[in-house]
């Protein structure tokens, strides 16, 4: 039968409306399976594409931090936005900013790629970089403490604190539905831990619905918040120099630690075979994920968040010269991580797992570097 064009995409038709401001574009992104060469023989993971997001999976928490702010009257309109962020949330922010009506300064530090800075600058936000870090919180800790300067400064300015921001777990109930809808069960969440809101919000959700959930949390070598010394990053977007109260300890099973080279050898493996990658992040996840997906018992469903999208890495990850000066290039990832019994029985330096969790100060956080002042 044919059908002509004015048939095809009649009122009756399922065709998505237009949206009428970009944060409706945010939100009921895709899932997608994937297979090798992370896992084989019918066995793979399901990856939930939040790089389809305007900005990526921060868009979430950045209108919901604000939207929330100037619900209990702690954002006044027109007040300005100001927060620590390495790329993503400032998107987020600086979507959430657009959409309300308020100024966004996004702190950050040199690792911040050009690309970036140029991209929130073109969406209307200010960059303001640090200079060094902090001696002992690192980019991090300097980046709050900058934050703390410009609101003393600015009377009425408000700081969403996405580290510490119960808001920021509470963002990603929706994606968490969303993954619900679209896969009908999750047995193991593979989640990259940073903040600690994504992991913690999406489990939570999760399960409620499905209460034997297997939670997996994704670290980098070289960050402090699974209980390993605080050492240079190379990748950002996952990982801490301080311990963000976000952090649902008690919340995951294990934890892995994944190296620059094999979040690359990953980031690049995806690209090839599956035109879907990311950042560092989601190279991270996706050998885990690959990983679980091989060795948990068949039929396990195993689900992971791609954060974001690959064309903010294009000089970093996917570039050969950057990639050769960091020695990151000519081998492949293992099968297999190393393990340890204690979260800080040795420094890691490579892709390592460990099945006992623990929250590094014990609960104790009156330890943590001082907060930056939120209002």
């Amino acid at each position: 039968m044919n059908f002509t064009l004015l048939e095809r995409f009649s009122p009756g038709a399922h065709v998505p409306r237009g949206a009428r401001n970009p944060a409706q574009l945010v939100g009921n992104t895709p899932v997608l399976w994937i297979t090798e060469p992370f896992a084989a023989d019918g066995r793979g993971f399901f990856a939930k594409l939040e790089g389809a997001n305007p900005g990526g999976i921060k868009d979430r928490p950045g209108l919901h931090m604000i939207r929330e702010a100037r619900r209990r009257g702690d954002l006044l309109p027109g007040a300005p936005v100001v927060e620590s962020s390495s790329g993503t949330l400032g998107l987020g922010l600086a979507l959430a900013g657009m959409t309300y009506g308020h100024p966004v300064t996004v702190v950050s530090d040199p690792g911040m790629e050009p690309a970036m800075v140029r991209l929130l600058t073109a969406y209307g936000a200010t960059v303001d970089q640090v200079s060094a870090p902090h001696p002992r919180g690192g980019w991090q800790q300097a980046r709050r403490e900058r934050v703390a300067e410009l609101l003393a400064g600015a009377p009425g300015a408000y700081c969403p604190d996405q580290y510490h921001n119960p808001d920021n777990v509470a963002a990603y109930r929706p994606l968490a539905l969303e993954l619900i809808a679209q896969l009908g069960r999750v047995d193991v969440l593979v989640a990259a831990v940073g903040t600690g809101g994504h992991s913690a919000g999406i489990a939570r959700v999760l399960r409620e619905a499905f209460p034997g959930l297997r939670l997996i949390g994704v670290d980098t070598v070289g960050s402090t918040i699974f209980g390993q010394p605080a050492l240079p990053r190379l990748m950002r977007g996952l990982g801490s120099s301080i311990h963000p109260a976000n952090v649902d300890y008690p919340a995951f099973d294990e934890v892995h630690w994944v190296a620059p080279s094999e979040a690359v050898w990953a980031c690049r493996q995806l690209a090839r075979r599956h035109y879907a990658s990311g950042g560092w992040s989601v190279g991270a996840v996706a050998l885990v994920a690959g990983w679980a997906a091989r060795t948990l018992p068949p039929g396990t469903r195993v689900a992971t968040v791609f954060p974001d999208g690959p064309h903010r890495y294009l000089e970093t990850v996917f570039s050969d010269a950057w990639c050769h000066e960091h020695q990151l290039l000519g081998q492949e990832a293992p099968r297999e991580p190393d393990e340890i019994a204690e979260p800080g029985e040795r420094t890691v330096a490579a892709w390592t797992r460990c099945a006992k969790v623990r929250d590094p100060l014990g609960g104790d956080r009156a330890a943590e570097p001082a907060k930056a002042v939120t209002r």
